[in-house]
């Protein structure tokens, strides 16, 4: 069935893997994520993800065969162990060539790549110097910063897309995605490069990235940058018919690796480009694969465990894609039952959501602040052991926000559901919201002891 939150291909490959047809226990679950601090409420695994005890078991082995004999590693097992990483990934993800795909640390570091390509531009006279980038105005911070570094400093311009949230459509998105493209291009600028993300993280909302990607090609916007961090293992994921010149998503975030591996899939007219990775070692001028498969002395077994995280998967009913819409399921059911007992709203409609989902916090919590937010996140992991993100939203001025019977929602929570969560985890977030407001404690009364 086709996916409304990304779009489905035709295309299956021979290689992909068949999957059990039976679900792992219970008790293998908590063998596999035994290593977690016990009692600790953790919903939070867009930050960080999670990585089960059987990968960190080959993580070990690939770094120890590392270490027996550092000379042979290298020469004779790293290239071609990362080579078949790629793979992986290129199957997953249904890329054209293998060629086309990279491993990196994180996202980060692939908006780096893609964004010092467009900042030489700027700096060597390519680009008009009142050329625009387009972006979210709630992209990721880190990806701020890189604009910042190798894009304004060298006399690019930024136009920011205004998400709406909490959402009720698609088209919202688009209408002001197409809005921000007509100022972007405004006194004869070009739009030389949007960013778009594919799962925001805060707040978190699937954006339409085929229909604005679709958009920037009629609009003839240069490139297209996806930041999709969230989305390998959260949803399908299929790089031709999202059809961006650059899609990154962190594989230690849904897809069970060690922390921190990365890919980035640049389309074929790039592969070839001015696009290098940023930490310059002797393989630099052969291509950014090979680049990124070398960038010093490191440890490069989280590169490695991808077969090991792809066997880990398949011991569940319909494998990864089984694994996602089951993490679907459990985070929408688990929202609703935290809206409906705070009296509150969700972020977003629930096809609009993957394992992450943003529910309104009441509104006798004042949260009125940044400050207010970092304040409450302490309170629930140090005084109820509850790992939670809370989300402040700024309410523009003669805008009303969304009320309950208190008041204007104010904050949210933005709560993850991974095969290691339980009910036990949501209701523990769900008591202790509720004892606050029962106390009649407002975010700036809680303290710490």
């Amino acid at each position: 069935h086709e996916d409304p939150r990304n779009g489905e291909s035709p295309h299956r490959s021979s290689k992909k893997p068949k999957f059990s047809s039976n679900y792992i226990p219970e008790s293998e679950i908590r063998d596999e994520f035994s290593h977690h601090q016990p009692r600790v409420a953790r919903i939070n695994n867009g930050s960080f993800g999670s990585c089960p005890g059987s990968v960190l078991a080959a993580q070990r082995r690939w770094q120890l065969q590392f270490l027996r004999q550092p000379d042979a590693f290298y020469f004779n097992t790293l290239r071609n162990g990362i080579t078949a990483s790629r793979m992986i990934i290129k199957d997953l993800i249904n890329a054209d060539h293998v060629d086309e795909v990279s491993l990196v640390d994180n996202a980060t570091t692939a908006a780096a790549i893609v964004l010092r390509q467009i900042g030489h531009s700027f700096a060597e006279g390519k680009f008009k110097k009142s050329d625009t980038v387009l972006m979210l105005h709630c992209a990721f911070q880190a990806v701020k910063k890189s604009i910042q570094a190798y894009v304004t400093r060298a006399g690019g311009s930024v136009v920011e897309v205004r998400l709406p949230f909490p959402v009720n459509s698609e088209e919202e998105i688009i209408s002001e995605f197409k809005k921000s493209i007509t100022e972007g291009k405004s006194n004869g600028r070009k739009i030389r490069l949007a960013i778009i993300d594919h799962i925001t993280s805060m707040p978190s909302v699937v954006i339409p990235v085929k229909e604005l990607v679709r958009v920037c090609r009629e609009e003839g916007i240069d490139q297209v940058f996806v930041d999709a961090a969230h989305a390998i293992g959260s949803l399908k994921v299929d790089v031709k018919e999202i059809g961006a010149d650059f899609y990154v998503s962190n594989l230690h975030k849904w897809f069970f690796c060690p922390p921190s591996v990365a890919f980035l899939h640049c389309k074929k007219a790039n592969a070839s480009s001015d696009v290098h990775h940023p930490v310059v070692s002797h393989e630099y001028g052969n291509g950014l694969p090979i680049e990124s498969s070398w960038i010093g002395t490191r440890d490069y077994s989280s590169q490695l465990v991808i077969p090991a995280v792809l066997e880990f998967v398949n011991r569940f009913e319909g494998g990864i894609e089984g694994i996602m819409e089951r993490n679907h399921e459990q985070v929408v059911k688990m929202g609703k039952m935290l809206a409906e007992s705070w009296g509150t709203n969700l972020g977003s409609p629930p096809e609009m959501c993957t394992a992450m989902i943003m529910v309104g916090l009441p509104s006798r919590l004042c949260l009125n602040s940044e400050e207010d937010a970092s304040r409450l996140r302490s309170y629930l992991r140090d005084c109820h052991e509850v790992e939670v993100p809370i989300f402040y939203q700024v309410t523009k001025d003669g805008e009303d926000g969304v009320r309950d019977n208190d008041g204007c929602i104010t904050g949210y929570v933005r709560i993850s559901h991974q095969i290691y969560n339980t009910l036990d985890d949501y209701e523990k977030l769900r008591d202790a919201i509720n004892q606050i407001v029962k106390d009649g404690k407002t975010c700036k009364m809680l303290c710490i002891e």
